[in-house]
C-alpha cells in the first residue's frame, strides 16, 4: 500500500514528487517509457526561473528527477495501463501485469500537441518546428515564421510571434478562420501577419534546421514553397486522459476538471499540469500545480488518518 502514487514525469509530476518526498510520504512515481514530458522534445528553455543563461529541456528534466530521487522518491518505469478509482484503496495496473494500491494518486500525465503528421515535422521538432510560441518565439528574432491553424490558439501564437518575427504567415486549410471575432480582428489588423488561405502544409523543408514549407492549395491543387525559419503548429492539444475516461470528471475536450486547488471528482485523486490546464501550458505553471497537488494529497492523508 502506497501513501501516494504519481503518474507522469514532467514538471508537474516531478515537482509533486519533490514536495511529497520532503513531506515523508515516500511517493512512487510511474514515469512511463518516455520519461520527462514535453520538455524532453525542446531544446533551450530560457523562461524557467533560476537559469539566467537558459537550460536545455532534457537537462532541466534530468535535474528535476535527480532532485526528486535525492529526497527519496521511488521511480518505476512503465506505463499505467488501467486504473480503478471506484473504491479505496485506489488501484493502478502497470503494463497490464503489475498492480499497485495507493491511498492517494496525483495524475500528471500532461497533454500532447496535435501534430500535422509529417515525417520532417517530427525530425525538425526543436530545430525550427515548435508547438509553443511563448517557449520558443524569442529564438526567431528578425526571422520569417509560419503558424499552422485557424483557431484562437493559432491567432494568439501568431500575434505573440510578431514581437520577434519580421513576418508571420498563418496557413489555414479553409477560407475563413475558426477563431473568435476578437482574435481574428487582432490578427488581421496586425501589419506583420499574412494569410495563406485554403492551404495545407505538405512538407517541412530543411536539412538541419527549417528553411521553409511546401504548401498545397486545397482548391486549385497548386503546390508552392514558402521560405521561413520556423513552423509553429497550433492545431490544438490533446490531454493524455484516455486512461481515466468514465472514472473521473472531465470537460468536453478531455481535460480533468479540478476544484479547491487540484482535487478531482474522486476523493484522494488530484490532477496537476497540462492534464488539467488548457490555458497556460507552461513548465513553470505545471510545476506550480504539482507543488499544490502534493500539498493537497498530504492534507488529504492527514485528514483521513486523523
Amino acid at each position: 500500500m502506497r501513501n501516494l502514487v504519481i503518474i507522469g514525469s514532467g514538471p508537474a509530476g516531478l515537482t509533486a514528487a519533490i514536495y511529497a518526498a520532503r513531506a515523508n510520504l515516500s511517493p512512487l512515481l510511474i514515469e512511463g517509457w518516455q520519461s520527462g514530458g514535453q520538455l524532453t522534445t525542446t531544446t533551450e528553455v530560457e523562461n524557467y526561473p533560476g537559469f539566467a543563461k537558459g537550460i536545455m529541456g532534457p537537462e532541466l528534466m534530468k535535474e528535476m528527477r535527480a532532485q526528486a530521487e535525492r529526497f527519496g522518491t521511488e521511480f518505476l518505469t512503465g506505463d499505467v495501463s488501467a486504473v480503478s478509482f471506484k473504491n479505496h484503496p485506489l488501484t493502478l495496473t502497470i503494463d497490464d501485469e503489475r498492480t499497485v494500491q495507493a491511498k492517494t494518486v496525483i495524475i500528471a500525465t500532461g497533454a500532447s500537441a496535435i501534430p500535422i503528421g509529417l515525417p520532417n515535422e517530427k525530425r525538425l521538432t526543436g530545430h525550427g518546428v515548435s508547438t509553443c510560441a511563448t517557449c520558443d518565439g524569442f529564438f526567431f528574432r528578425g526571422k520569417e515564421l509560419i503558424v499552422v491553424g485557424g483557431g484562437d490558439s493559432a491567432m494568439e501564437e501568431a500575434t505573440f510571434l510578431t514581437k520577434f518575427a519580421t513576418k508571420v504567415s498563418i496557413v489555414h486549410r479553409r477560407d475563413k478562420l475558426r477563431a473568435s471575432k476578437i482574435m481574428q480582428d487582432r490578427a488581421m489588423k496586425n501589419e506583420k501577419i499574412a494569410f495563406s488561405w485554403n492551404s495545407v502544409v505538405e512538407d517541412v523543408l530543411g536539412q538541419d534546421v527549417v528553411t521553409g514549407v511546401r504548401l498545397r492549395n486545397v482548391v486549385t491543387g497548386k503546390i508552392s514553397e514558402l521560405a521561413c525559419a520556423g513552423v509553429f503548429v497550433a492545431i490544438g492539444h490533446r490531454p493524455n486522459t484516455a486512461l481515466f475516461a468514465g472514472q473521473i470528471d472531465m470537460d468536453e475536450k478531455g481535460y480533468i476538471r479540478t476544484h479547491a486547488g487540484t482535487a478531482t471528482s474522486i476523493p484522494g485523486v488530484f490532477a496537476a499540469g497540462d492534464v488539467q490546464d488548457s490555458l497556460y501550458r507552461q513548465a513553470v505553471t505545471a510545476a506550480g500545480s504539482g507543488c499544490m497537488a502534493a500539498i493537497d494529497a498530504e492534507r488529504f492523508l492527514e485528514s483521513s488518518e486523523g
